[in-house]
């Protein structure tokens, strides 16, 4: 319930965040009329998710029976991924995502602001609908994730319009900072489980198959233990490639992260 919750949670808050910062770009350059098209590209974005999601379960179902677990892992290693993209762009964008975004509606005519609306929120949306997938394959309950999930939403809404509403001054490139560090430990996890379930089906090879067993102290299957399974990817005993794949993620994000902002440092310079 907890990663499901703050996966939403920070979903939620982005594409709140953006729509209000577009209405209230809107009220301020005394445009209100124009306000109407961005309710109409969010209302088509959630619309699109919803049958994102939809397509999803479908397509869940089909793999039901001797290849769900190569799904899984395959929808397990791809929301991983995607989730590091995700988390790396919006550490290097949050401090001036706002600018950038006002700067976007002043050059949109009226079709150009549903499209902006629209592509926001669906993105969140898409991502959303491919973490909460992961996230119920690894859970033992789906409601859990599914009232997590609406946990996390309605709490996103709450704070944004406390956040427009009032004197609430919230510091968005903190807030993505501390919540990055909560699904770079579930994206780690994701990326251990994908491998588990890869080697259940012999696509990738065991090796060792148990490098210890702590199930003893920490039972993953117990309240604790599944509670740090679904934050931190604990598994009481893992295969040697489970340990490489969950070690080797972290290594990889973080090189991932410092060749993106050499990348960009280096473009800049030649700017």
């Amino acid at each position: 319930m907890i990663p499901s919750l703050i996966i939403t949670f920070r979903e939620g808050l982005e594409a709140f965040l953006i729509v209000g910062i577009i209405l209230a770009y809107l009220t301020r350059t005394q445009q209100q009329e124009l306000k109407k098209y961005v309710y109409y590209g969010s209302f088509a974005a959630i619309i699109a998710s919803l049958v994102a999601a939809a397509a999803f379960n479908l397509l869940a179902i089909q793999f039901a029976g001797r290849n769900e677990q190569l799904f899984e892992g395959v929808v397990m290693l791809l929301a991983a991924a995607v989730l590091t993209s995700m988390i790396i762009w919006m550490l290097k964008e949050s401090a001036h995502i706002k600018g950038d975004i006002q700067r976007k509606v002043s050059q949109s005519a009226t079709t150009g602001l549903a499209v902006l609306a629209f592509v926001s929120v669906f993105r969140e949306g898409i991502e959303t609908v491919l973490f909460l997938g992961a996230a119920a394959m690894g859970a033992e309950r789906s409601t859990d994730v599914l009232m997590g999930g609406i946990a996390g939403l309605a709490a996103s809404l709450v704070i944004t319009y406390a956040v427009f509403k009032s004197t609430v001054n919230l510091d968005i490139k903190i807030f993505f900072k501390v919540t990055s560090v909560f699904m770079i430990l579930f994206a780690a996890g994701l990326t251990a489980h994908g491998v588990h379930e890869l080697q259940e089906v012999a696509v990738v090879p065991v090796i060792i198959e148990h490098v210890w067993d702590t199930n003893s102290i920490l039972d993953e299957n117990g309240t604790a233990g599944s509670l740090a399974r679904s934050l931190l990817g604990y598994n009481g005993n893992p295969s040697l490639l489970e340990v490489l794949s969950y070690a080797g993620y972290y290594v990889s994000a973080y090189l991932f992260y410092r060749y993106t902002t050499r990348r960009e440092m280096n473009s800049g310079n030649a700017g």
